[in-house]
């Protein structure tokens, strides 16, 4: 398997909400710098008011996605603020992501049939994940516990109306994922599949599409009955993003 999009952004947990479209492009024109730039800099090359830009980047440095330094002393004045992306490697996650692409590497080295190993093991962490919670006979239900799972894992995800089609924005261990996708997108398709086994009493198809798109990946669920409305990717400007779980006795 290729890897031809960029796929997600790196992703390191729930405390971290996904990027607007606009943040996002902000993001991905100050990594296309060669060294820390001026928020006016970075305005001209995103087409936007530095006001604007300004606002973006205070709120990534706030997400440790980029690292805001004062310029050299150069005359009367206060130094300018410069920007430069923080590498992926450098997040909160950057240990689990370093054990990610030891044991993708080995098993991609050493399984005679590396996404088989990658989705079984990927099931067995979706149970460690899921165990404990009681099923729900709600399929609907169901999926949106998923995704409230994923949510905390750091895949950011983006659903649409129905929970069926959804964008993972975020990836916890993308750079990995480049790298080696038959393994780690495997170990990744694995988890959802068990997690929303043992989230709901129906069972429910799950698939997932790695690097579909520029900026995200496609999980596709479904019940397998009834229509389908909406066979595409998510529409990211109308999304139902997954709420937090009730669990039973809890006051919605």
């Amino acid at each position: 398997m290729s890897v031809e999009n960029n796929g997600p952004l790196p992703g390191s947990g729930s405390n971290r909400l996904p990027l607007s479209r606009q943040r996002r492009d902000v993001l991905q024109h100050l990594r296309g710098q060669a060294a820390p730039v001026t928020a006016t800099t970075l305005a001209h090359v995103c087409a936007l008011h530095t006001n604007t830009v300004r606002e973006h980047l205070d709120a990534l440095v706030d997400d440790d996605l980029a690292v805001r330094e004062r310029s050299a002393p150069a005359g009367r004045g206060r130094p300018a603020w410069r920007y430069r992306a923080r590498p992926p490697q450098a997040s909160p996650a950057r240990e689990y992501a370093g054990l990610a692409a030891v044991l993708a590497a080995q098993i991609a080295r050493s399984s005679t049939d590396p996404r088989a190993d990658a989705l079984a093991a990927g099931e067995d962490w979706g149970r460690v994940l899921t165990a404990g919670q009681e099923p729900t006979a709600d399929p609907e239900e169901a999926r949106k516990r998923l995704l409230h799972l994923l949510g905390e894992i750091g895949f950011a995800p983006e659903a649409d109306a129905r929970t069926r089609r959804v964008r993972l924005r975020r990836c916890p261990f993308v750079e990995t994922a480049r790298e080696h996708p038959g393994v780690i997108c495997g170990v990744h398709e694995g988890l959802a599949r068990a997690a929303l086994g043992a989230l709901g009493e129906t069972p429910q198809d799950v698939e997932l599409l790695p690097f579909a798109e520029p900026d995200a990946c496609r999980l596709h669920l479904d019940t397998g009955t009834g229509p389908d409305t909406g066979t595409g990717p998510a529409d990211p400007d109308a999304v139902a993003h997954p709420h937090r779980p009730t669990t039973p006795g809890e006051d919605r």
